[in-house]
Parts: C-alpha cells; sequence; structure tokens
C-alpha cells in the first residue's frame, strides 16, 4: 500500500501576510504553536522543540528548513531524536480576497510506524487539526 501524506486545510479569516508573520516570527510562534530556541525563515535553518506525548513523554523534534517561498510557502524536515523515521511538514497559503487557505502536508508519517501510538496518523491528524483548526486561527483571527 502507498503511503498517502496527511493533509489538513482550513480557511483563517485574515490575510496572507498575517498568517506568514505568525508562521514565521518566533515571537508570534511562540503564541500559538511550540516554544523554540530561535527560527529563521530560510532554507537549510535547523531549529528544535519539546512536545509532549499522550502519557506525558517528553519528545524532541529536529527541523531543518527545505523550502521558503514568502507568504506561499515553508516545508521542514520533523524528525524525533531517539527514533528511526523522517517526516516533512509544509504549510502553504492560499489567498482567498481578505482570508487565507491553509494547507498543512505532513509526509512520512509511515517512517515512525511501531513507535507507539504518539506516532500513529491518528495522532497526527489530531494535532494538526487542534493546530490549525483552533491554535492558528484563534492567533491570527483575534488580531482582526
Amino acid at each position: 500500500m502507498e503511503a498517502q501524506p496527511l493533509i489538513v486545510e482550513r480557511t483563517l479569516n485574515a490575510p496572507v501576510s498575517r498568517v506568514w508573520q505568525a508562521l514565521t516570527d518566533n515571537d508570534k510562534m511562540k503564541q500559538w504553536y511550540f516554544q523554540l530556541e530561535s527560527f529563521e525563515p530560510r532554507v537549510g535553518f535547523e531549529f528544535s522543540f519539546s512536545g509532549q506525548g499522550s502519557k506525558g513523554e517528553s519528545y524532541k523534534h529536529n527541523c531543518r528548513i527545505t523550502a521558503v517561498e514568502p507568504e506561499k510557502k515553508l516545508s521542514y524536515t520533523w524528525v524525533y531524536e531517539g527514533f528511526e523515521g523522517a517526516s516533512e511538514v509544509s504549510f502553504e497559503l492560499f489567498p482567498e480576497d481578505d482570508k487565507t487557505l491553509v494547507r498543512i502536508t505532513h509526509t512520512g508519517l509511515e517512517s515512525f510506524a511501531g513507535h507507539g501510538p504518539d506516532f500513529a496518523t491518528s495522532s497526527f491528524t489530531k494535532g494538526w487539526n487542534h493546530i490549525l483548526g483552533i491554535s492558528l486561527k484563534e492567533f491570527v483571527e483575534k488580531e482582526n
């Protein structure tokens, strides 16, 4: 069976420029995403952050930016320290008048198979739906 990417989309009531800033400005990212020590939207930049598992486990995520198209696309690798597997996350932005369609595509999730429920596609689906449908949405829409 061929691996399918996880795709989550939402239309946010905010212009592309505001959504792009939320995705690329570390001070803004800390308010809705993860606590990153530093972040620069440039290809090759590496960053890491800790995330919590369903039973309180701490997972260190190591990422490297692979694509930057201002106000259009941001992609980065997503691997877990101490675990096999590698994936890539892409945020794509599509203007719709004064709103923005945001598409998150997460590929390579099958490479994490066998590491437990926190690495299941269903866990990523829940996480990205929360991040895009609640965290990012509320952050960019409250600035209206």
